[in-house]
């Protein structure tokens, strides 16, 4: 999305700056990144202004919100249905293309007894850097 798409959302300065930390990013973020990004652009910039303008533009669908169990959120660019990977040693997080077998899901909702609406992978493991 570039930066005339942001404006043309009819956002204020400060959601346009957080959007466009989000989208310019190659990984996913914290709030604590997404600030420290947003405050290069705007220096008077809050983080509670941050953290709002998050909690906004997810529930405006401009943005996803990854939470692990009590961990911190990531924000995410990608609005598609994706599932991901965490390395547990360095917690970095990547994204993975793929789709779910019917018989999984059918599986997950029989041993659960959910009816379900959605299925989330999480591929944990040592990532190829700390492989090494």
């Amino acid at each position: 999305m570039s930066i005339r798409e942001i404006q043309d959302l009819g956002l204020t300065r400060q959601r346009e700056v957080v959007l466009r930390v989000i989208r310019d990013a190659e990984e996913h973020l914290t709030a604590n990144e997404v600030f420290d990004n947003a405050k290069r652009l705007l220096p008077g910039i809050s983080f509670a202004t941050v953290y709002n303008s998050l909690r906004f533009l997810k529930e405006a669908g401009h943005i996803a919100e990854i939470r692990f169990g009590n961990g911190a959120s990531l924000y995410d660019r990608k609005l598609a249905r994706h599932d991901h990977a965490i390395c547990t040693k360095c917690g970095v997080l990547v994204d993975i293309e793929m789709e779910h077998p019917a018989e999984l899901v059918e599986l997950a909702a029989r041993y659960s007894n959910f009816k379900p609406e959605s299925l989330d992978f999480t591929l944990r493991g040592i990532c190829p850097d700390c492989n090494k």
